[in-house]
């Protein structure tokens, strides 16, 4: 699961966020905001979109199913030269991220996300940084049922 650590540089970010927890999860609400509208976003880097998540640092400590933390479906841009009305821009900054791959339905995360912060983060030589999370759904992403799909998942370490 595990691929790699890497920086990544800063990005320009556009799409829809909302307040969230995995008790009400409302991502399904986001996606279906972004997907029709993608057509308007003029400057695209790629075809690849960002799933970001951004927490209180400090509700680790505590998570649970009902705390609650900011969800974004984004899109890369060249620049914020041309924003589509409503979209939000998201600045994500260059820094330090633990790169592992997910296979499989988003069922399956749970299992995904419990070897990353139960098994490889709290053996490894990092600690978890207080930035934002990110899913990368490339080419190999084919929707979050298909047992095929292949996503980045990238966890802000230092």
């Amino acid at each position: 699961m595990f691929l790699r650590t890497e920086i990544i540089k800063t990005k320009k970010l556009l799409g829809f966020s909302t307040k969230t927890s995995l008790a009400n999860d409302k991502t399904f609400f986001i996606w279906n905001k972004l997907m029709p509208r993608l057509k308007e976003v003029k400057n695209l880097v790629s075809s690849d979109l960002f799933s970001v998540q951004v927490y209180n640092f400090d509700s680790f400590k505590n998570f649970s199913p009902t705390t609650e933390f900011t969800k974004c479906a984004f899109v890369e841009v060249k620049t914020f030269d041309f924003v589509p009305n409503e979209f939000e821009e998201f600045t994500l900054e260059t820094g330090k991220y633990a790169v592992f791959l997910h296979k499989g339905t988003s069922q399956d995360f749970a299992k995904t996300s419990q070897y990353i912060f139960a098994e490889w983060l709290p053996n490894s030589e990092f600690e978890l940084d207080d930035r934002p999370h990110l899913a990368v759904m490339g080419d190999l992403y084919f929707g979050h049922e298909n047992p095929n799909s292949q996503e980045e998942i990238w966890i802000p370490i230092k």
